[in-house]
């Protein structure tokens, strides 16, 4: 039963559109995406890390033996694994910890591909560090992707026609934000990316297709710690 009145008005609260009643939820997914109400986006990374791990183990065996060279195994990753993890990551409003935990987890399947290391002092096996991961893997880590294909869709988005998602886009960049530490958005990682590179006008530069498919490249290709 109900503690209160309250508890039992939260539950049946719903929303009349277009003369039809739509009860309100906690979260709900959409095309495979986890929608909370507080547009958080914890709990849709803590699902595609449980999709990379389930990937991960059905082609487990294929990195671990060495027979397929490295370039192949890499391969693997990138066509099999990573897309399972990014899908729908262009409307992630990442933080540093959401990113630690996606580094994470790529490293740990870099690690599977590259095997251990010898160390020439001790000569004992040891794991790879990050920063040999990143020598040794050639291809743009987990977190430059989606830089890239994050860059890649506000561009789509600037250019489109009032209407739809245009418009809802600027009208939530129009809105108060609560006082206090303000949650990380969308635009604010795009502004992060796009000043790691050197530039601050996104708006107008994002009309010019071949500029902006520039900048999409250097954002990828520039690494940060």
């Amino acid at each position: 039963m109900f503690k209160n009145k309250k508890d039992c008005v939260d539950v049946y609260c719903v929303t009349l559109i277009d003369r039809k009643s739509f009860e309100r939820v906690e979260e709900f997914k959409y095309l495979e995406t986890t929608l909370t109400y507080q547009n958080s986006i914890q709990k849709e990374i803590k699902s595609r890390l449980k999709s990379l791990n389930a990937c991960y183990h059905s082609v487990q065996s294929l990195l671990f033996y060495s027979l397929p060279p490295k370039n192949k195994k890499i391969k693997i990753y990138r066509t099999i694994i990573l897309p399972v993890v990014l899908y729908g990551c262009e409307t992630w409003p990442l933080t540093l910890k959401e990113e630690g935990k996606l580094r994470v987890s790529e490293n740990r399947v870099l690690r599977r591909i590259f095997r251990s290391k010898r160390d020439e002092v001790t000569g004992r096996w040891r794991r790879l560090h990050k920063e040999e991961l990143n020598d040794l893997n050639s291809s743009p880590n987990i977190f430059r992707v989606i830089k890239s294909r994050r860059i890649r869709w506000a561009g789509h988005v600037a250019r489109m026609g009032r209407g739809g998602i245009h418009t809802g886009f600027w009208w939530g960049n129009l809105r108060d934000r609560p006082l206090g530490i303000p949650r990380r958005r969308w635009e604010d990682n795009i502004k992060m990316n796009i000043q790691e590179v050197g530039r601050m006008d996104w708006i107008e530069l994002v009309q010019d297709r071949d500029r902006w498919r520039t900048l999409m490249n250097m954002v990828m290709n520039f690494r940060v710690p």
